[in-house]
C-alpha cells in the first residue's frame, strides 16, 4: 500500500519509482577537490580523504551531491523494492514504520535588513546570445576553496585528516556569498576568489541550511568587493526554459560555462540533508566543482543553485538546482531569526487513498485526500490529528487522493511542497474528515526531531568513556563509519524505524571497550544499546561501580 511521508518526518511507499535505487545508480554532490588529477576527470566526486576505507558487505546505493571531489561518498542504507518509491507529505525525508529515504552525502546576498521578507527581483538584465562570455554577472561567481576536517565518529575524541576541496559560490549583495553547504561542511578554513583575480580572500560562514543544502558566507575585505555586482534572483522557470550553469567544476582552473534546458519541477531528493524539498532538474552538464554556482535564465538572473547530479548507466544529464524559492526561504528564515532554524514538517506518516472501498470505510465521499497512518509523539500535530484521520485540505489548498496538490497551471506536486513554503513556528489549517465528519484544526509546524540525526550539531560528537567504555549516542555518520553489518540488525532496525518519544532522546551505545584491567574479558564488545544505568548485565562489578559515580550523565 502506498505510504507518504511527512516532510521531516517520515519515508513513504508509491506506485511509482522515483530513483532507481541499483548498485550502480548514483546521485552526486558537485565539488571538486584540489587534488584532482587529469586522468580522473570524472563528474563524479572522489574521496581524497587519506583514512583507509572500512570495509562493508552492504551493497546498498549511493547518494552524492555534485559539488567536491574531495567529498567523501557516503552510502544509503539498504531498502526494500517497496521502499524505492516514495512520497512525501512533508519537506525532509525521515523515519517511519516502512522506512525512509536516507542520504548522508555531501551535497545548494546577503539581504538588507528591512521588515519585509525578501523578494525575487524582477528586474531584467538582458543579455544577448552569443556574447555570454562578455556578461558582467559573470564576475559575480567566485571559486571556493575550503579546508575540512571532518570528526571520526568511531573515535570520537580526535578528528580524521585533513582534507581540501574547491566549489563555486556567487555574490547577492551586502557583503555576502551564497554556496552549498557540502561545500564548506566540517570547514576549518574557507577562502575565496575571484574570476581574473591571483588573491584570495579569507571567508567566514554566517549560517548553514544542512536540509535544503545551502549556506551563507561573508568577507570582510573591502578589496574583495571592489566593483562588484550581485546577482539578481529571478522566479522559478518553466519546463524547457534555456539555461546557463556557471562555476568552477574539474578540467580547469577558470570559470566554466554549460548550457541546457529545464527538464522538470517537482520536489526532490536533497542528498546532503536527507531532505526532500523543491527542485529543478535540467540537463545542462553539472560536475565537481560546479556546487554552489548558479544557473541563469535568458535574461541574466539567477534561477537557482547548482548542487547535485544523478548518475546511472540507465540515465544521462540529469542535473539538479536549488531554486529561488528554497533559496529565499533560506535567507528570510536568517533574516527572521538571524539563524538558521530549518524547514518546518507536518509530523505524520500519510497513505494514499487511491482504494475505492478504503475511502467508503472511512466515510470519504469524495475522490480526495490522504490518511494519517502515525503521528510523530514530537510534533504540535499529536495534539490535535489522530490515527485514522483523512487530511482533504491544507490553508484551503484541496489534497488529491494521491498526495498531490494543484501547482502552477496546470500541473501537480507532492503536497508536502505546501508545507515547504512555511517557516518554524507558522500555523496552517488543516482540513479533516474524521468518523466521517469534516472539520478544521490548526497545527504549529516546527522542524523535525531526529532520534538518530542526519548531522551532528556543533560537528563533534558527544562521548562519555567510564572504566574503558565508550559511550556515544547513534547517529547516522557513525552507522556510516562503522558499516551497517557490525550495528547489527536490531540497533539498525530501530535507528531506522523509531520516532523520538520526547525532545533530547537520544539512542546511546557502548561503541567499544578500551583495555583496562578492570575490563579483562570484555575487549570485544562494542556497538550495544544502553540506557540510562542499564548496562549489559554481564559486565564487571567494578565496571558498575565507576558508573554510579557519574550521577550527573543521563543516557
Amino acid at each position: 500500500m502506498a505510504i507518504a511521508v511527512a516532510n521531516c518526518c517520515f519515508s513513504v511507499l508509491s506506485s511509482t519509482v522515483k530513483f532507481g535505487y541499483s548498485v550502480s545508480c548514483h546521485r552526486h554532490l558537485a565539488t571538486s577537490t584540489s587534488h584532482a588529477s587529469l586522468n580522473a576527470l570524472s563528474p563524479k566526486a572522489t574521496n581524497n580523504k587519506k583514512r583507509a576505507p572500512k570495509k562493508s558487505s552492504s551493497t546498498s546505493p549511493r547518494k552524492f551531491n555534485a559539488g567536491k571531489d574531495s567529498v567523501s561518498q557516503k552510502k544509503l542504507p539498504g531498502r526494500s523494492e517497496d521502499e524505492k518509491s516514495s512520497l512525501y507529505a512533508d519537506v525532509t525525508s525521515g523515519r517511519g514504520d516502512i522506512g525512509r529515504l536516507h542520504s548522508t552525502g555531501f551535497k545548494s546576498f546577503g539581504t538588507q535588513r528591512k521588515d519585509k521578507e525578501f523578494q525575487l527581483d524582477s528586474r531584467e538584465q538582458k543579455v544577448e546570445p552569443g556574447i555570454l562570455q562578455d556578461a558582467t554577472f559573470l564576475n559575480a561567481v567566485v571559486k571556493v576553496y575550503c579546508t575540512h576536517t571532518a570528526p571520526d565518529y568511531s573515535l570520537p575524541w580526535q578528528k580524521q585528516r585533513q582534507f581540501a576541496s574547491t566549489g563555486s559560490a556567487f555574490m547577492i549583495g551586502d557583503g555576502k556569498l551564497l554556496t552549498n553547504a557540502h561545500c564548506v561542511e566540517h570547514d576549518t578554513q574557507v577562502k575565496v576568489k575571484r574570476r581574473g583575480d591571483d588573491t584570495k580572500y579569507v571567508a567566514k560562514v554566517l549560517a548553514r541550511g544542512v536540509d535544503c543544502d545551502i549556506a551563507l558566507l561573508s568577507v570582510e575585505s573591502e578589496e574583495f568587493w571592489k566593483g562588484a555586482k550581485p546577482l539578481c534572483l529571478g522566479h522559478l522557470p518553466r519546463l524547457q526554459d534555456a539555461v546557463t550553469v556557471v562555476g568552477y567544476p574539474l578540467g580547469g582552473d577558470t570559470i566554466s560555462v554549460t548550457k541546457g534546458v529545464v527538464s522538470r519541477i517537482e520536489v526532490t531528493s536533497y542528498a546532503h540533508g536527507s531532505s526532500d524539498l523543491l527542485g529543478i532538474q535540467i540537463d545542462a552538464a553539472i560536475n565537481p566543482g560546479n556546487s554552489g554556482g548558479p544557473a541563469f535564465n535568458e535574461q541574466g538572473e539567477c534561477i537557482g543553485v547548482a548542487f547535485q547530479v544523478y548518475r546511472s548507466e540507465e540515465a544521462e544529464n540529469i542535473g539538479y538546482v536549488i531554486p529561488t524559492t528554497v533559496v529565499s526561504h533560506f535567507l528570510n528564515d536568517y533574516e527572521r531569526n538571524g539563524k538558521y532554524t530549518g524547514f518546518p514538517c507536518l509530523g505524520v506518516l500519510l497513505q494514499k487513498l487511491e482504494n475505492p472501498a478504503l475511502r467508503a470505510c472511512l466515510q470519504v465521499q469524495s475522490n480526495e485526500g490522504v490518511l494519517v497512518r502515525r503521528v510523530e509523539p514530537t510534533s504540535d500535530a499529536n495534539n490535535v490529528l489522530k490515527q485514522g484521520d483523512v487530511i482533504v485540505s491544507f490553508d484551503d489548498v484541496h489534497v488529491g487522493s494521491e498526495g498531490t496538490v494543484p501547482f502552477r497551471s496546470n500541473e501537480r506536486i507532492a503536497f508536502r511542497y505546501l508545507i515547504s513554503q512555511k517557516f518554524a513556528g507558522d500555523v496552517a489549517e488543516l482540513g479533516i474528515i474524521r468518523a466521517g465528519k469534516f472539520m478544521k484544526i490548526q497545527v504549529v509546524l516546527n522542524p523535525r526531531v531526529h532520534l538518530v540525526p542526519y548531522h551532528i550539531d556543533g560537528g563533534q560528537p558527544s562521548y562519555l568513556i567510564i572504566a574503558g567504555l565508550v559511550f556515544t549516542p547513534l547517529s547516522e555518520p557513525l552507522i556510516e563509519e562503522e558499516c551497517e553489518d557490525s550495528i547489527g540488525l536490531k540497533l539498525l532496525a530501530k535507528a531506522r524505524y523509531s520516532l523520538a518519544r520526547f525532545k533530547g532522546e537520544q539512542i546511546v551505545i557502548l561503541s567499544q571497550v578500551l583495555a583496562n584491567e578492570v575490563n579483562i574479558g570484555y575487549e570485544d564488545m562494542g556497538n550495544q544499546q544502553v540506557g540510562f544505568l542499564c548496562l549489559p548485565c554481564y559486565l564487571p562489578l567494578p565496571i558498575y561501580w565507576h558508573v554510579l559515580k557519574f550521577t550527573n550523565f543521563r543516557f
